[in-house]
């Protein structure tokens, strides 16, 4: 459905859909409304005051920390609308929320073929972004996943946050320095890193250091990303990028995975 993929990916939001009708109504059965914290997004169930209610319902449910995901509600448009229509009407209401996680990968190349489908099958969001249209489209659609293709990809930084995890795995050291500059310039982010060799790392950090960045944001970044472990095949460097990134988010948390291996291996023990 085109309104389902309107769904804002920074943002609360509901789905409302008419699922069942009595009578006259003004709207169709599957008729579709999106609606966010501030209204109508998207879409419409009928207008007036049916559309009215819907979306107050909707925005109400929003601020309910307890609202189920999912919920059925019917009206008679007489009685609990006020309209002289003399129908009934059921509604679906979807609550949609973003993945508080959101990791960035710039680059769509040979290691980011394999690292994105993986990332997509974890509780978060990914957004792909590359100036090659050819390559993002090898990457399988999924819902979790935006693709961006944009001929400056540092233009896109804007469009991030602090609270976002940046991966760099484009074309090499020329294309990577500039978008890490832009991250460092407008983001402090819980996890940046950069594909590549120590000796791409020391040239890297001189970069930054010729455009005047001070020593602490010069050491902020990973470069080379990856835990310790496998080998260069872009599979196997996938799988140590996924397992640092799950080990810095966990660390961000507040989660001690130690800990929690510790007691599981103690219970196996028992």
């Amino acid at each position: 459905m085109k309104i389902l993929k309107k769904i804002p990916s920074n943002q609360d939001s509901v789905v409302v859909t008419m699922v069942d009708y009595k009578g006259s109504v003004p709207q169709t059965l599957g008729a579709k409304a999106l609606v966010t914290a501030e209204g109508l997004l998207e879409g419409t169930v009928g207008g007036g005051k049916v559309e009215a209610r819907a979306i107050e319902h909707a925005k109400k449910l929003l601020t309910n920390p307890i609202a189920e995901a999912c919920e059925i509600v019917e009206w008679n448009l007489t009685r609990d609308i006020g309209m002289t229509c003399g129908g009934v009407v059921k509604f679906l209401f979807e609550i949609h929320k973003p993945k508080l996680w959101h990791i960035v990968v710039f680059g769509a190349g040979h290691v980011a073929q394999e690292l994105v489908p993986m990332l997509c099958r974890l509780d978060c969001h990914v957004t792909c972004v590359d100036q090659r249209p050819e390559w993002l489209n090898r990457i399988e659609e999924q819902p979790n996943l935006t693709k961006i293709c944009e001929a400056e990809p540092k233009q896109t930084v804007k469009n991030f946050t602090s609270k976002d995890y940046f991966v760099l795995m484009t074309q090499g050291h020329g294309t990577d320095l500039p978008i890490l500059a832009e991250i460092l310039k407008t983001h402090k982010p819980p996890y940046l890193g950069v594909i590549g060799s120590k000796t791409k790392a020391l040239s890297l950090r001189d970069g930054l250091r010729k455009l005047d960045f001070d020593q602490e944001k010069i050491k902020s970044f990973f470069c080379p990303i990856g835990l310790g472990f496998g080998d260069s095949t872009p599979v196997e460097i996938s799988h140590s990028v996924v397992a640092q990134l799950l080990q810095i988010r966990d660390e961000h948390i507040g989660i001690k995975r130690d800990s929690i291996a510790e007691s599981e291996k103690a219970t196996e023990q028992e």
